[in-house]
């Protein structure tokens, strides 16, 4: 399993399509079945994808994390355009 800035992944790319679900080779040559109704409408056959695991409380972080740098981006717009 990889870690990039506390996030938890396996990376594998997408072999083929079974009916409803997708083959994914893993970057460990182990093969997951995926839900084709789970993957972002833009996957094909070949396609790079990361698993991303995380726990409750990681995901509660991650979302108020980028709420607060929402805000601060509406806070700063509004505030330049006050000033000019």
């Amino acid at each position: 399993m990889e870690q990039i800035k506390d996030r938890y992944f396996l990376a594998g790319s997408i072999e083929r399509f079974e009916e409803k679900m997708a083959v994914i080779i893993m970057s460990d040559g182990q093969k997951l079945l995926w839900p084709v109704i789970n993957l972002p409408p833009d996957c094909e056959k070949g396609e790079k994808v990361r698993i991303i695991l995380s726990s409750a409380g990681s995901d509660s972080q991650e979302r108020d994390k980028i709420a607060k740098t929402i805000l601060n981006q509406v806070l700063k717009n509004t505030n330049q355009k006050d000033a000019g």
